[in-house]
């Protein structure tokens, strides 16, 4: 008896270990409603008020404030966002009330030291375009409002009247499309708060490139010029591009980033997980399911199948080339198959972190924010580095926007927006 019940023993220590871990490394904060933002029309798709999540800063970090904004996809149709007005991404009705911090959001010096002190923010994402749309019109049969652009502006107006007007040093950050958040408002945010605040952007898993998929398709390309008519995003995008190239263009770094006067510190994969999943092989440009495995554990790549990989790291570091070579911009692009890396401790800083030129992201952002040093690095490439934290998708598993970033098997479920949200990591 006692030999059977040896392994199970074994198991549920395991398993204590990893929540006592994780309790450690995280802790809950509550969720604060802009009920005021609704009077200015400043709300989410279903009309409900904007929210965020807000850590208070303490000793010599409570005049310094960090802003990061919630991931989750995009809709591109009146259909699509219909479906995201149930969920905690169209609604701050649906909501969970209380959001673990870890990572860049940690409140411990061990985990995070050059942030656990500030002022952190986490700003719930509830317009489906990376905070960009604005239309005033509101069609009673819906009932959908884009107003993304609004809400940005009344959260940061909120920030201020609590304590940011102050501010000494201010970030913007954000993961998935709240690093593209972070990317199209680093300027806007700079001229929201006080002239006299140091402000820095911070961008994870937000570099989104314009790349054809194995067909040879730009399906991200019409995905994202649906995203910005359907919310009335042309205005919010820099004028400096829109009047070179259609406002969709605009709405991907690589065309809009030069533009960026604000400095910025991207943090991205070069086999982003999510871009090869529905950038490079989506459903719809693989009918037979050629690169499903492989899309869930890059370990079961062919050899063809990785050489394609090793093409989009080729592409996507191209479009990097679109930030320029100015030490105010950083970035900390690793040679790993994963999506977001910030938010995570086991992918911020730990024992086992991800390790480029000798630093962990939060060693060369930190660097870079205080000017200790500047830092743009580019790994070589996989599988080289055996630091990285390479995701494994569950086959099991019905995937869907998370606060992790968007997951999903292919760019079809990104149009039509999988009902099953996860809200774990």
């Amino acid at each position: 008896m006692m030999m059977n019940r040896r392994p199970i023993h074994l198991f549920l220590y395991g398993l204590c270990s990893l929540v006592i871990l994780l309790k450690v490394e995280s802790f809950n904060v509550g969720i604060t409603y802009v009920e005021t933002a609704v009077a200015k029309g400043a709300v989410c798709l279903d009309g409900s008020a904007p929210a965020y999540h807000f850590d208070k800063g303490f000793g010599a970090g409570v005049n310094n404030w960090l802003v990061h904004i919630e991931g989750g996809g995009w809709c591109n149709n009146v259909t699509n966002c219909l479906q995201r007005i149930n969920t905690r991404l169209g609604s701050s009705k649906q909501m969970v009330k209380q959001l673990a911090f870890s990572g860049m959001l940690s409140n411990k010096p061990q985990f995070n030291p050059d942030f656990y002190n500030w002022n952190k923010v986490k700003v719930r994402y509830c317009d489906g375009a990376s905070f960009t749309g604005d239309i005033e019109a509101v069609d009673p049969a819906t009932n959908l409002h884009f107003r993304g652009a609004r809400v940005f502006n009344a959260v940061i107006e909120d920030l201020l009247a609590k304590g940011m007007k102050n501010a000494e040093y201010a970030v913007l950050s954000g993961c998935s499309a709240g690093g593209l958040t972070a990317i199209l408002h680093c300027d806007n945010f700079r001229a929201l708060v006080p002239s006299s605040t140091k402000v820095k952007c911070f961008a994870d898993a937000g570099y989104f490139i314009n790349g054809k998929d194995v067909s040879g398709v730009s399906h991200i390309e019409a995905f994202y010029n649906d995203v910005v008519n359907t919310h009335g995003s042309a205005k919010f995008l820099p004028a400096g591009c829109t009047s070179k190239m259609k406002p969709g263009l605009c709405f991907f770094p690589q065309n809009m980033a030069p533009t960026i006067q604000t400095p910025i510190f991207i943090i991205n994969a070069a086999y982003d997980s999510w871009q090869i999943k529905n950038i490079l092989a989506p459903g719809v440009a693989d009918p037979h399911g050629t690169w499903h495995n492989c899309k869930l554990d890059i370990t079961k790549c062919s050899s063809t199948q990785l050489q394609t990989m090793q093409g989009f790291r080729l592409e996507f570091l191209n479009a990097l080339n679109g930030l320029g070579t100015s030490p105010s911009k950083g970035f900390f692009i690793n040679g790993c198959y994963a999506h977001c890396q910030t938010e995570m401790q086991e992918t911020w800083l730990r024992a086992d972190s991800p390790i480029l030129d000798g630093k962990t992201i939060a060693k060369a952002v930190g660097d870079w924010f205080y000017d200790r040093s500047p830092f743009q690095k580019i790994d070589c490439p996989y599988p080289c580095d055996k630091t990285c934290h390479n995701r494994i998708f569950d086959p099991q598993e019905n995937p869907s926007p998370t606060t992790y970033g968007t997951r999903s098997n292919d760019f079809e479920r990104i149009k039509n927006f999988n009902r099953n949200i996860l809200t774990g990591k």
